[in-house]
């Protein structure tokens, strides 16, 4: 990635949220200028905060909702020099979409939609959307390629990213005058090693990770562990979990191949993985082994739904993008044990 200062600004939509507030300090790392638009739905505008003490920069923010289009259309109006965007907007939790399908096609689609209008209204040169490897389903066989079968919908919200990849491909299809990467993430996990944002989900963690440093740390009884009779190699689910530092930085440089032509292809896709399969008890014992502290558990039924197996083949990314997921999982454990403490710290969790 180049390292001459950008001065091109991002719209950050979910910019806030986990993945999204890490995002925004690598894009303001690499000199990018950034505007947020959340509406808080999920995460906490302290992350703000923390992005600038992180960067010493703190991004523009709009506390708005992605499916007010009258919203969106007084934003552009704001920042009428906006050349990219990365969405990050759309619930996410697969159990809750279960239960409230509507509000998921609602939030994740109409987000989408209103976001592709405005970009053809603007003059936005790329979209960055934030896809996901449940579009692949129980696949056939491990690793998954870009090229793996799409398999139906275990969920609403997994159906929700197979549905927003085939508006892209259909709008950038019928002549829009932009480009979009789809990035399809795997399991994104830890925090930002200085500890100044991390991933806080409001209420019960629906995620593994900070369920399990929040039991680590006393605030939860025991961490669950769904099923142990998988047809793995040690009885539990297999899963490629990603540093979510690591996951930022590929957004940088999707943004800057978009921006400056750096392929001929209007849409391209890239998985976003390690190439590495860990089971969730292999995981428990990581933690246990980087941070020296135990996890309670038990052993649960299996949660419907659940896949069985699935990692990334990255290859396409690494050569193409010229990415690569680095960060050793003792580090990412480490990350998040630190932003688990830090938490205790500030007496919120």
């Amino acid at each position: 990635m180049s390292k001459k200062v950008k001065t091109d600004r991002i719209l950050v939509t979910g910019g806030t949220g986990y993945i999204g507030s890490h995002t925004v300090v690598e894009l303001q790392n690499a000199g990018y200028r950034v505007v947020i638009i959340d509406n808080l739905s999920n995460s906490n505008v302290e992350v703000l905060n923390g992005i600038e003490r992180i960067t010493g920069i703190r991004p523009d923010f709009v506390e708005a909702d992605c499916t007010d289009i009258n919203a969106l259309r007084n934003l552009f109006l704001k920042f009428p020099d906006i050349k990219g965007i990365i969405n990050f907007a759309a619930s996410k939790a697969v159990g809750e979409s279960v239960q409230k399908p509507v509000l998921y096609y609602r939030n994740n689609l109409n987000t989408l939609m209103n976001l592709l209008d405005m970009m053809g209204e603007h003059g936005v040169k790329g979209i960055v959307f934030s896809s996901s490897c449940t579009v692949y389903g129980e696949p056939d066989e491990n690793p998954v390629t870009e090229q793996s079968p799409i398999k139906k919908a275990t969920s609403p919200y997994g159906n929700t990213k197979q549905i927003s990849e085939e508006i892209i491909t259909d709008v950038i299809n019928s002549g829009a005058p932009f480009k979009s990467i789809i990035l399809r993430y795997f399991n994104p996990i830890g925090a930002h090693p200085s500890a100044e944002i991390g991933e806080l989900p409001l209420g019960v963690p629906q995620n593994l990770i900070p369920y399990l440093t929040q039991t680590a740390i006393g605030v939860r009884k025991e961490l669950s562990v769904f099923g142990n009779d998988y047809n793995t190699r040690d009885g539990y689910c297999i899963r490629d979990f990603i540093d979510v530092v690591d996951l930022a930085k590929a957004h940088v440089i999707a943004v800057e191949r978009m921006l400056e032509d750096k392929s001929d292809k209007k849409i391209e896709i890239f998985n976003l993985g390690t190439g590495n399969g860990l089971s969730v008890m292999e995981l428990i014992n990581a933690f246990e082994g980087a941070t020296g502290v135990k996890v309670p558990y038990k052993i649960a039924p299996r949660r419907v739904g659940d896949i069985e197996q699935v990692w990334a083949d990255p290859s396409y990314a690494n050569n193409v993008l010229g990415w690569k997921a680095e960060t050793p999982v003792a580090d990412t454990m480490r990350s998040a044990w630190k932003w688990q403490q830090r938490l205790r710290e500030r007496g919120i969790m």
